[in-house]
């Protein structure tokens, strides 16, 4: 088992070197916008291999939370973005 939490682990490092990637080269605020969700779900998903691995189900609470906050940030930077692109 130790294995195959090690190769999400890697995956999970590749996949967050690209978001990094999208994140700085974006082209525009929506794209660095998504690419810091997608970051933010990787670190969540990397706390949930960790939870998996230790068998500690006392974080779940916390990335609960984390999720939670990360939706309704991304859903009011969206609209604040949608906003000042109508007024430009």
């Amino acid at each position: 088992m130790t294995v195959v939490f090690t190769l999400v682990l890697l995956m999970l490092t590749a996949a967050a070197g690209l978001t990094m990637l999208r994140l700085f080269r974006g082209p525009s605020t929506l794209d660095r916008l998504a690419a810091l969700d997608v970051f933010v779900v990787l670190i969540v998903a990397a706390a949930a291999v960790y939870v998996a691995y230790y068998q500690d189900g006392s974080n779940i609470p916390l990335l609960v939370a984390v999720s939670l906050t990360v939706l309704v940030g991304t859903a009011a930077a969206a609209r604040l973005l949608e906003r000042w692109e109508r007024h430009r």
